[in-house]
């Protein structure tokens, strides 16, 4: 899969809605949790949380909360906010090291559920080590865009220490817009008002598959329906092994 070069940035009018939305959203959440418990149970498998841009493993915690409630094994990556290469080190070798730390203690191949460039690095990670990997999931994640087809570009150079436009950078979208060599599951919406929807999910075909939900991105990984989705997808894949 190539990279969608021509994606745009959500319209500012999208954007400004954002907070409003986010905050409805969250609002929802203790009134959908007996429902959200009804969800398949979790087999016990190891799951890795991976946090968006800027933020910690404390925006993760209602999800690993609740995957950890049906019986999963929910873990944070722990290591800090994500700055991208300040955060996972220039080739990943940070991320890469804890997946298999993971995979070592638990002997089983770790789940990866990763939001926004969370997920950009999740889908790199399965690439670069497949042994380790059982699958992924991303959240809102524009794997399949260029930066300037987000609105938040900008952020991501001034924390990231990374221009946009860095080879480097092209290079590392470009290997994630590739289709995985496990199973993936891409939960994105078209409503997205910081990265463009269209750039979060890939054609399904084979192992790969894509969710569509009504989401604004941000808190996106706490709304009702993308749990739910989320926990479906991992059903899914206990059944099947």
């Amino acid at each position: 899969m190539a990279l969608n070069l021509d994606a745009k940035a959500p319209p500012m009018a999208v954007m400004l809605s954002e907070w409003p939305r986010a905050a409805w959203g969250l609002s929802t959440l203790p009134f959908a949790w007996p429902e959200l418990m009804q969800a398949p149970r979790g087999d016990g498998r190891p799951v890795l949380t991976l946090p968006g841009l800027v933020n910690s493993d404390l925006s993760n915690i209602v999800m690993r909360r609740y995957l950890d409630a049906l019986g999963y094994r929910a873990l944070p990556w722990e290591l800090g906010r994500n700055f991208g290469p300040r955060a996972i080190g220039t080739e990943g070798e940070r991320l890469f090291e804890r997946i298999a730390a993971i995979h070592g203690e638990t002997g089983e191949k770790v789940t990866l559920i990763g939001v926004s460039l969370g997920g950009i690095m999740a889908r790199v990670a399965a690439h670069r080590h497949p042994e380790l990997v059982r699958e992924v999931i991303t959240v809102s994640s524009p794997f399949a865009g260029l930066p300037t087809a987000t609105n938040v570009w900008r952020v991501f150079e001034l924390v990231c220490g990374q221009r946009a436009d860095d080879p480097a950078v092209r290079a590392w979208l470009e290997e994630a817009a590739i289709p995985l060599p496990v199973p993936a599951t891409a939960i994105w919406s078209r409503n997205d008002g910081l990265v463009n929807g269209m750039c979060c999910h890939e054609a399904e075909q084979g192992d790969a598959r894509s969710i569509e939900v009504d989401s604004s991105h941000l808190w996106v990984q706490m709304k009702p329906e993308v749990l739910r989705a989320i926990a479906d997808t991992l059903g899914r894949g206990a059944q099947a092994s």
